[in-house]
């Protein structure tokens, strides 16, 4: 910047200069005065030319690099379980002004070099920022040196529920009818505090939080303080230990809080899911293109379960790969919606596998939030007593699940389509129970538009389960505003239609059993 700076100056001062020295040589009519100006003049003209065309270039080499920081800050972000990214926040400030006022080339080549240096700035790892600083993707510093560095972030909403339009009794597969808590209320819904940041080497990171949903007070598990470790031992190899999402799902693989629907997944994504528990993973980017995340963990879900609950052994394993071909990156944390409104067409394909014994003993509670609850497709509990009403139990049960997902993204509209495929088999039981296993499919369609660029969306959402005991589906329609054009506030207001809901507990919008139309509106801060 200097440099450019510098030439600048030197334009300036060398055409004052010439004119001068112009008026000198009417004045006196030096003609060999003139032609010498002359000659410099047109010297440094094509000079300035010259460092004109080594700015377009350098800024072809910048956008260049920007397309591989957009995937390492991708990285880094689902690492640190961060919503919005830094990346697209300095392309949102980098755009130019509708109303701007026309400036000669010089100044725009320099200003663009400007606002791309500004880009990669805001690009960089996690570290050096200046304390009391907001950073998009980190939050606000509260402390950064030579050590180390600690920033702050939450994410919050305030949610308006009303269940009153759905049908208030539910009958499942077995006869069985049960009568629903239909809600209609105003909810400070949930509250996650974020500290995070590295020590000693920026390469090794972490991040503490606390979790507490207030539709959960008074539950097991109301509030999770939590955390991870991660070393960086190259972009390939990232080791990771703690508490974290089993890659089972898109929604489980660092996407959050970037969803279209906010705070909940469409029914048969909560349906086949894994969930939050501690293990040990590996993580990393195997060419500009492809990734990996590999976990092994104690349980399919451990929010609300202690120790003594679970048996001795690493019983669940997660993996997955995800391609994206064409652009080498999906967006802030590969999220959903488009709302960087992509110049290229952008596209994700993943594939997720996950493997795990589970017993009756080492299931979270039911209102446990982001539980994950092994049902069959009325929603009755697989691990309850009397699953089949044949007076026998299930002590313990192996669940195999794969989902398939493929996206695209372009010009602000959005595609995403999820299918799952899971068995649930290797039944230890007491008593009579009519079947050795269940085997179920589910697939799920997402897609949105960006109405007003940064500022208004609309989506559409649902899914589908096919199963032995039944086949229930949802439908969301949905628009989100951004008052402030950026994601760090939002408001968004949702119709839901569900079809016998298998799943289902006080901080998702809907019951298990659900039948009909329900609604919410929330109010979401999350940096």
């Amino acid at each position: 910047m200097r440099g450019r700076a510098a030439v600048v100056m030197c334009l300036v001062a060398g055409a004052f200069g010439g004119s001068a020295a112009a008026q000198d040589v009417r004045q006196t009519a030096d003609q060999t005065e003139v032609l010498r100006q002359l000659d410099e003049l047109r010297a440094m003209r094509t000079d300035m030319q010259r460092k004109m065309d080594e700015l377009d270039s350098m800024r072809t080499d910048i956008q260049r690099q920007m397309g591989g920081f957009d995937q390492r800050i991708g990285d880094l972000e689902r690492q640190l379980d961060v919503p919005p990214s830094a990346i697209a926040a300095a392309e949102h400030a980098a755009e130019p002004s509708q109303q701007a006022t026309p400036q000669s080339p010089v100044a725009v080549a320099v200003a663009a070099a400007g606002e791309a240096d500004q880009a990669l700035a805001a690009a960089s790892p996690p570290s050096g920022s200046k304390v009391g600083d907001y950073v998009p993707g980190k939050g606000f510093v509260l402390a950064s040196g030579d050590q180390g560095e600690l920033a702050f972030s939450a994410f919050s909403y305030a949610r308006y529920l009303n269940q009153q339009a759905l049908e208030q009794t539910y009958t499942d597969a077995f006869g069985r009818t049960s009568v629903l808590d239909l809600r209609n209320d105003v909810q400070f819904q949930k509250v996650t505090l974020n500290f995070k940041g590295w020590l000693f080497d920026p390469r090794f990171t972490y991040l503490w939080y606390v979790w507490t949903s207030n539709t959960s007070q008074g539950d097991l598990a109301q509030v999770v303080v939590a955390g991870k470790f991660q070393f960086e031992i190259d972009k390939a190899l990232i080791l990771g230990a703690g508490i974290e999402a089993l890659p089972s799902t898109r929604t489980t693989s660092g996407t959050f809080p970037l969803w279209l629907r906010n705070d909940h997944r469409t029914i048969a994504d909560e349906y086949f899911r894994g969930s939050y528990t501690s293990g040990i993973w590996a993580r990393g980017d195997l060419t500009d293109t492809l990734g990996y995340h590999v976990m092994l963990g104690n349980n399919l879900s451990q929010l609300g379960v202690n120790a003594s609950q679970l048996d001795a052994g690493l019983n669940t394993a997660s993996a997955r790969l995800w391609w994206m071909p064409t652009t080498g990156e999906y967006g802030a944390a590969s999220g959903f919606g488009d709302f960087e409104q992509h110049d290229r067409v952008a596209t994700l394909f993943g594939v997720h596998f996950t493997h795990s014994r589970e017993d009756a003993q080492a299931q979270p509670g039911t209102e446990g939030f982001e539980n994950a609850q092994l049902r069959l497709s009325d929603g009755t509990l697989i691990f309850r007593a009397d699953p089949f009403g044949t007076g026998g139990v299930i002590r313990e049960a192996t669940y195999d699940m794969l989902a398939v997902n493929a996206g695209a993204k372009y010009q602000g509209f959005s595609f995403d389509i999820e299918a799952y495929f899971r068995w649930l088999s290797n039944f230890q039981t007491v008593g009579v129970i009519p079947v050795t296993g269940v085997s179920d499919q589910g697939v799920q369609v997402q897609a949105s538009a960006m109405l007003l660029p940064s500022e208004l969306q609309a989506y559409l959402s649902g899914s589908k389960i096919w199963g032995d005991y039944g086949n229930p589906w949802d439908l969301a329609v949905g628009l989100t505003w951004f008052p402030f054009e950026r994601r760090e506030f939002r408001i968004n207001g949702q119709a839901l239609y569900l079809v016998d809901s298998p799943v289902g507990y006080s901080s998702v919008p809907f019951p298990v059993g659900g039948n009909g139309w329900l609604f919410s509106t929330d109010v979401i801060v999350s940096f």
